[in-house]
């Protein structure tokens, strides 16, 4: 596969998936968001067990490469490795930057959640993260009890991190003008597309508007 390294830095809207048991489901709503424009796909599944994660973190990489969209997937390295995705997103407690590079090596994508701290997001940085995400900055159905991060974050941030900005927590089309202008480079959304009644067009409303 082509190192996304080559590519363009991660931007526009990246869709995180729903806990959705049914595999041909979730790659029927996953069609959809990509056909509405989503730049990225984060595969997250807190529920499922191990063997459906795999199965479905498969069937996403065969989707998300005939849109050649990057698949991310949330908190397990290896299993981003045993499926060839584009990289892993670690929490807090997912493992170290380190661990994640050595198992999958230099072409692929690490991105990490910073919640509402800078200092995380310098320390991801020089660690080697190619990508940091801040949030929630919006009350979120998925993760209530988030902690809360500000819009002058993204500001500072914008001007001390040289690497893409992915702002997630609650965010809607209105709330992300607020998010992009105030220095993120890509929306992280999961309930204001994947809930839709209609996904595509959701997701075509984020992915038209303006990302830096």
């Amino acid at each position: 596969m082509m190192s996304l390294r080559q590519n363009p830095r991660i931007r526009g809207l990246y869709a995180i998936t729903p806990d959705e048991p049914d595999t041909a489901e979730l790659i029927r709503k996953v069609d959809q968001a990509l056909s509405g424009g989503a730049q990225t796909i984060q595969y997250r599944n807190k529920v499922a067990s191990t063997a459906l994660r795999i199965e479905q973190a498969n069937e996403l990489r065969k989707l998300t490469e005939r849109f050649s969209v990057p698949l991310i997937i949330n908190d397990d390295a290896a299993l981003a490795q045993q499926v060839d995705a584009d990289g892993v997103h670690l929490g807090g407690d997912d493992g170290s930057i380190a661990d994640a590079r050595a198992l999958l090596g230099s072409d692929k994508l690490i991105g990490v959640s910073c919640y509402n701290l800078m200092e995380l997001a310098h320390e991801a940085v020089m660690k080697g993260a190619d990508y940091v995400a801040f949030g929630s900055f919006f009350a979120s159905t998925v993760k209530p009890d988030a902690v809360v991060a500000g819009l002058e974050l993204l500001h500072q941030a914008r001007r001390e991190i040289a690497v893409p900005l992915v702002a997630i927590g609650g965010i809607t089309v209105e709330r992300g003008v607020q998010l992009l202008d105030a220095g993120a480079n890509a929306l992280a959304v999961i309930s204001a597309v994947f809930d839709a009644a209609d996904v595509q067009r959701a997701a075509r409303r984020f992915s038209t508007l303006n990302y830096s």
